[in-house]
């Protein structure tokens, strides 16, 4: 059940001088919670070593429902959780064996946990089928032995408890036999069996069911910092949840028009504040996004800011509109920024500058000139996702043809680009060079005439080949990205 709250009014003995008080705590990002603006010397690009391959890197031997949908760290790096089309939610662990590579802990992650999270349903009601794919996961701060994890598919969110049991069984010394001890009795003296452990069993268990409120497909879910509550957005709405109740949640956000005609956006993405719990972040598909403060009233369809980069009249074309739509947004780690991802760019917004992002990133500006065919193949419409490094002094996104991109803040110079697939473990990566087809390749030898990038012709981008998802581990430079159904896990080191 969902429970639309009404703003409450303001008491009549309230004075004109307290509201606008009251207004300006409300409403001011530019001191107090967010951070001050902590200039950094330009960093170096980080040139990326190959680590692993999770899947099969046969690329004919896979099924729908091995694609994987969403990756995500856990908040201390120790676990690396993904999800699939199939409903299955597959967690890695860091590895315990204690061994170093060059100086630092492995960063190796092996397979901990693999559970059916959602199964495919059906709506009897409007007739609709609902898949199991896993839209997205989000982790708990962990607060004792186990962990637990919000996931869910287009409907329903599922709160898991992944905790460790060890097996204990009795090895010897049985007073009656195993196998037929209802016709035998016990005779002599009286033996206790030695108990011994055996494997370690790791559990998921469903500890909560969240579902029956959201008439939309679910695109995110955020945990609050207070861990006490999160959010669940889908196309129209957002809904707050506390994770102790199943059976009702708050309306916060509610666009729908009372006309359905009249309908001119969505939705795209939601995000809660990382320390203030009363702020939080929706986007949509016009390319705006708007900052909403739960103070301020309980139904947040006023927003306390807006931020969207005005549109150059001169450039506007057929696919404005699509290429606009934000596909993600996130908060930095400090809470000064927003990062989003559009379809050609990733882009950086200052909380306290509202009418241009600080810094523009393009990802595959030679894709402009293939909108047409991207439009007809429906890749227009793919949902890219965007990563802060753990310092918030990097930003990670992916592309076509398995490529990525990492951008180094203050850097001047050209952001590279690499393509994900298979090497010798810890193998540093050459980076490749997209050539647009009207171009020649370029001589890419160093002094040394050893190769330094690989050209590829636009032309030649396999479009069915693409990382949607990626995650940063929150502490050291290690990514991990979803490409269709394998996990590359790369790392400085």
């Amino acid at each position: 059940m969902v429970m639309e709250v009404d703003e409450p009014a303001v008491a009549a003995t309230t004075s004109q001088n307290e509201q606008e008080h009251q207004n300006d705590v409300e409403m001011d990002t530019s001191e107090g919670p967010i951070e001050q603006d902590q200039t950094f010397e330009p960093v170096d690009q980080i040139n990326w070593k190959f680590n692993q391959v999770k899947g099969n890197i046969d690329a004919d031997v896979h099924t729908e429902a091995d694609v994987i949908s969403c990756v995500e760290f856990s908040h201390d790096g120790e676990y690396l959780a993904t999800g699939d089309k199939g409903g299955r939610v597959v967690i890695f662990q860091r590895d315990q064996s204690g061994k170093y590579v060059k100086g630092v802990r492995s960063r190796e992650y092996n397979v901990y946990s693999t559970f059916q999270s959602h199964e495919p349903e059906f709506d009897y009601l409007k007739s609709l089928e609902i898949d199991e794919k896993i839209n997205q996961i989000r982790w708990l701060k962990k607060k004792n032995a186990a962990n637990f994890i919000l996931s869910t598919n287009d409907k329903t969110i599922k709160l898991w408890k992944i905790s460790e049991r060890e097996r204990k069984i009795g090895d010897d010394a049985w007073n009656l036999p195993r196998s037929n001890r209802i016709n035998t009795s016990f005779k002599g003296k009286l033996q206790i069996p030695s108990i011994v452990p055996m494997e370690l069993i790791v559990e998921a268990s469903p500890r909560r069911v969240y579902g029956n409120a959201h008439t939309y497909h679910v695109n995110s879910i955020s945990v609050n910092s207070d861990q006490e509550t999160f959010l669940s957005a889908d196309d129209l709405r957002v809904n707050l949840w506390n994770l102790e109740i199943t059976n009702e949640s708050f309306n916060i956000v509610d666009i729908k028009p009372a006309n359905m005609e009249e309908l001119t956006e969505v939705i795209t993405a939601a995000e809660f504040h990382p320390t203030q719990c009363n702020w939080f972040v929706y986007s949509s598909s016009k390319g705006s996004i708007r900052l909403c403060d739960m103070r301020d009233r309980a139904l947040c369809d006023a927003y306390a800011k807006i931020f969207e980069e005005p549109e150059d009249p001169q450039s506007r074309s057929f696919f404005s509109e699509i290429i606009a739509s934000v596909s993600d947004v996130k908060f930095s780690h400090n809470g000064r920024y927003l990062l989003t991802r559009d379809y050609l760019t990733v882009k950086v917004w200052d909380l306290n500058m509202e009418s241009q992002p600080v810094e523009t990133y393009p990802v595959h500006n030679y894709l402009r000139t293939k909108l047409c065919a991207l439009y007809e193949n429906d890749s227009i419409f793919d949902k890219f996702e965007c990563e802060w490094s753990g310092d918030d002094k990097h930003i990670l996104t992916g592309s076509y043809h398995n490529l990525f991109r990492s951008y180094a803040r203050g850097n001047q110079g050209e952001a590279k680009t690499w393509e994900a697939r298979p090497q010798e473990p810890h193998a540093t990566l050459r980076s490749r060079f997209v050539v647009p087809s009207a171009k020649r390749k370029r001589n890419n030898l160093s002094s040394s005439g050893e190769t330094t990038e690989e050209d590829l012709s636009s032309d030649q981008l396999q479009f069915d080949r693409k990382i949607l998802h990626t995650a940063w581990h929150p502490k050291d430079n290690i990514i991990a990205l979803a490409a269709t159904n394998n996990l590359y896990i790369f790392s400085d080191v």
